[in-house]
């Protein structure tokens, strides 16, 4: 089985999404930042790597917070959502993948053009999200 991460990053309130380049697998679509797990790969290194790889932004690797399964071409996927923290203070965003970034809430978020596979953890992020003080 296929595994996708995606990477959920809390600010005052707010969460990172990406606006996806326009004619790739998702065109021109909101998400959480991610992508899939290589062969061999921890969900840990995925998720740095993909950071890096799309915003050349240092990160921390949370906990797990969501998690569902869906089809993409016929084959079965794992998505797990981590949040994640800055490393830096001050970071330099560098778009390779998105042609913007934007800090929303959450009630944000259904409102945007968002990719389905991150609709599907949407719910348990909310979850996580409401409760996050009280763990």
């Amino acid at each position: 089985m296929r595994r996708s991460i995606a990477c959920i990053l809390f600010q005052n309130e707010k969460v990172l999404v990406g606006r996806r380049i326009p004619g790739g697998q998702m065109g021109d679509r909101w998400e959480f930042p991610g992508g899939k797990v290589e062969r061999g790969e921890s969900a840990e290194v995925a998720i740095c790597r993909e950071f890096d790889e799309e915003f050349s932004v240092p990160i921390r690797v949370g906990r797990k917070i969501a998690e569902a399964m869906f089809q993409y071409k016929g084959n079965d996927i794992q998505l797990e959502g981590y949040e994640i923290f800055l490393a830096t203070d001050n970071p330099q965003w560098v778009l390779t993948e998105h042609t913007e970034i934007r800090w929303v809430t959450l009630d944000e978020i259904r409102k945007l053009n968002f990719v389905d596979s991150d609709l599907l953890i949407y719910p348990q992020v909310v979850e996580y999200f409401n409760n996050k003080d009280r763990q």
